[in-house]
């Protein structure tokens, strides 16, 4: 059957995409720059890119009309703190429309559970749009899923985090919370199995393990899993604010998605029922193999998609299709450029493929975490969202507190556009190319300021740019994985390996 998918570049998007292919569907995959996003060789033929943004008027004149079932997997949660509720019922009132005049027999929403008499902001959200769906033409079913484990999920990577970093925990009292937590392998089973199911039509249903937990009790089942002994305290006393500043710095989530998390984690989400598990023959799996699952992924660098990757990591760019040309006029910028000739070229673009996260940034590792410190201090992503995979990397992925804006092998050219707070707009570009017979590793980092402040931002960071860019390209040239005479190099220059 042919398949229309939003949210295709998401976190459940990017897992449920190779799985509705392996089953044989064509997939229609609904993203916002369609010039980024990166199809697959084997997909060639079976997906169709519609670059849409739903927060606008769909133009059904062009856009993709015959396709069974549309899955609405649009969240706005890290986009704001206030504003997020108008945005989604504006993104679904769109889709409404758009779905009206389709062929679609179906729509598939996956959603929270709101079961509970009083709701968070966010599930209230959550249950307007579900009802605006559910007016449309097209019968709607609605998968309500509580916290989802997966590798690279933004509750399972708050859990890690927190459990990783503090063998002693003071936490909020919102840890009594109920939860019944679902795996992500789950979540994909159920939202294939009610496609054009008849007896799915117009309903609800709650999806979700067998155990109903706390979240000191996750936290708690992950310590056991990992082999690590915490201790975990609740105290009453802390406040909304600072329960949202507590996940903020110790975690790598944003300040946004940490106020929207603590406001949900203070309702209990617990499923009513079971019945479409038996519905579908599903034994869902166990918390903590749940987390045995997400881990051995994590260990094998098998990271499908993560939260980080998707822009509501950043909270304020929706689209950063502006952003690919890099301005000329008005910027400052500090070039540097090297010989390729320590390494082969192949090893050069790999070592510049894999900057940042565990690897480092060639030189000057204290001084990227001590930015990365400032910029969590005055609200910003800070260095922890890290990357998803230590070698590969692609146009969207976040890296540190960097975004892909291009990730070119042919060209050999990694372009990063600037997520920290800044007075300003900032790129950083790494490109390989042939002059006069050698090849030449350039690195080009580019500054808009705005204003005054701006422009002083940048000369007070001049002599850091000139100590750290012209050891990183050198860095950069030399190094080459561990076992090779180069790592000493590399370690003495500030490379971590």
């Amino acid at each position: 059957m042919r398949i229309l998918l939003t949210g295709a570049t998401g976190y459940i998007g990017k897992r449920l995409l190779p799985v509705l292919l392996e089953e044989g569907h064509e997939v229609i995959c609904c993203v916002r720059n369609a010039a980024n996003y990166q199809l697959k060789r084997g997909w060639k033929g079976r997906v169709t890119v519609f670059e849409v943004d739903f927060l606008e008027e769909v133009d059904t004149e062009s856009a993709p009309l015959d396709f069974d079932v549309a899955y609405y997997l649009i969240h706005s949660m890290s986009a704001s703190i206030g504003d997020f509720k108008p945005l989604e019922e504006k993104a679904a009132w769109n889709f409404r429309r758009y779905i009206e005049q389709s062929s679609c027999r179906q729509i598939i929403y996956l959603t929270g559970i709101v079961n509970n008499d009083e709701l968070s902001s966010h599930l209230e959200s959550r249950l307007q749009v579900e009802q605006i769906l559910h007016e449309s033409r097209a019968p709607l079913t609605a998968l309500r899923a509580g916290i989802i484990i997966g590798s690279g999920s933004a509750s399972f990577e708050i859990i890690r985090d927190l459990v990783e970093k503090l063998p002693v925990m003071v936490a909020p009292r919102w840890l009594d919370t109920l939860c019944q937590p679902v795996a992500i392998r789950d979540v994909i089973r159920f939202l294939t199995g009610v496609l054009l199911r008849e007896d799915c039509y117009n309903q609800n249903f709650d999806i979700g393990c067998s155990e109903v937990l706390t979240y000191k009790e996750m936290l708690e089942g992950y310590a056991e899993v990992r082999g690590l002994k915490r201790y975990i305290f609740t105290v009453p006393v802390m406040t909304p604010r600072l329960s949202s500043y507590w996940l903020y710095f110790v975690t790598s989530t944003t300040y946004e998605l940490a106020v929207n998390l603590v406001n949900s984690m203070k309702v209990d989400v617990v499923c009513r029922d079971s019945r479409l598990s038996e519905k579908l023959g599903l034994s869902p799996i166990p918390y903590k193999e749940a987390v045995r699952l997400a881990f051995d992924k994590i260990q094998q660098n098998m990271v499908v998609s993560s939260w980080k990757d998707s822009l509501v990591s950043s909270s304020e760019k929706g689209s950063l299709s502006q952003y690919i040309e890099v301005p000329e006029h008005g910027c400052f910028e500090d070039r540097k450029q090297v010989a390729v000739e320590n390494n082969s070229v192949e090893q050069a673009w790999r070592n510049v493929m894999s900057i940042g996260g565990e690897r480092g940034w060639y030189y000057g590792n204290f001084l990227w975490k001590l930015r990365g410190l400032l910029d969590k201090m005055v609200g910003g992503i800070g260095l922890r969202r890290g990357r998803t995979h230590p070698e590969r990397i692609a146009a969207g992925d976040a890296l540190d507190f960097w975004r892909v804006l291009v990730a070119d092998d042919e060209e050999k050219r990694l372009l990063l556009y600037a997520e920290m707070k800044l007075p300003g707009e900032a790129w950083l570009e790494f490109h390989i190319t042939e002059e006069g017979g050698r090849d030449v590793l350039k690195q080009k980092a580019t500054f808009r300021p705005y204003g005054l402040f701006g422009r002083l931002y940048w000369y007070l960071v001049l002599p850091f740019h000139f100590l750290i860019f012209n050891r990183m390209i050198r860095n950069i040239e030399r190094f080459r994985p561990e076992g090779s005479e180069k790592r000493e190099v590399g370690e003495k220059e500030g490379v971590k390996v």
